[in-house]
């Protein structure tokens, strides 16, 4: 992807941001107004379409969504309303930097936030089934999903996030906060989220 982002692109991410978003609502990982996810819609320079502050993720529109640049910072795109970004759309853009990843998934899952408190130093995995849903094999890889601690400053959490990244696993804990992911493309962040979550909620339950 190259160029500038258009408002036929921005929206068309917005209406499948709104999609996603009101699917983990459902699940109960985005309650309030918590949580946030973005879809790179150019990659050079890079723009992300991030959705908006402050919102109901289970009621977002097409229209509900900021564009961002590489620093989280909200860039202005012809068509588009200019709304706040999350507050985190600069760790979306430090991930979509760092992995090359096209779609980043925040949600306040508590087995995350529950697993990041037993587990400080990272959640250890091995031998089970669910863990080729993260790219990983069943037997005989041990996986790591990390922890790191939590932090407002953006620059900050990225910078720990990069210091803990394994390209190898495409999930990270933020201590007493919740869960990032990342993919290709939503549908894969989306298959990632859900079987990072399970994972955790099965070393939680077997601890």
């Amino acid at each position: 992807m190259s160029d500038l982002p258009t408002a036929e692109n921005v929206l068309a991410a917005g209406g499948r941001l709104a999609a996603e978003s009101a699917r983990y609502t459902g699940f109960g990982w985005m309650r309030g107004t918590s949580g946030n996810l973005s879809e790179v819609v150019t990659r050079d320079p890079l723009r992300l379409a991030v959705t908006a502050s402050g919102l109901d993720k289970g009621e977002l529109a097409a229209t509900d969504v900021a564009v961002v640049g590489p620093d989280g910072a909200a860039v202005a795109v012809d068509g588009v309303e200019p709304l706040v970004p999350s507050a985190e759309a600069g760790l979306h853009a430090r991930v979509a930097a760092l992995t090359g990843a096209d779609a980043v998934v925040h949600v306040h899952a508590l087995s995350a936030v529950v697993a990041g408190h037993h587990w400080p130093k990272g959640v250890l995995l091995r031998d089970v089934e669910t863990l080729k849903g993260i790219g990983r094999l069943a037997h005989d890889d041990e996986v790591l999903i990390p922890v790191i601690a939590n932090s407002q400053d953006m620059v900050e959490l990225g910078d720990r996030f990069e210091a803990a990244y394994d390209p190898r696993t495409p999930a990270v804990i933020v201590a007493s906060h919740g869960l990032y992911t990342w993919g290709p493309n939503l549908r894969r962040a989306r298959h990632v989220t859900e079987c990072v979550e399970w994972l955790l909620s099965y070393a939680i339950a077997i601890r």
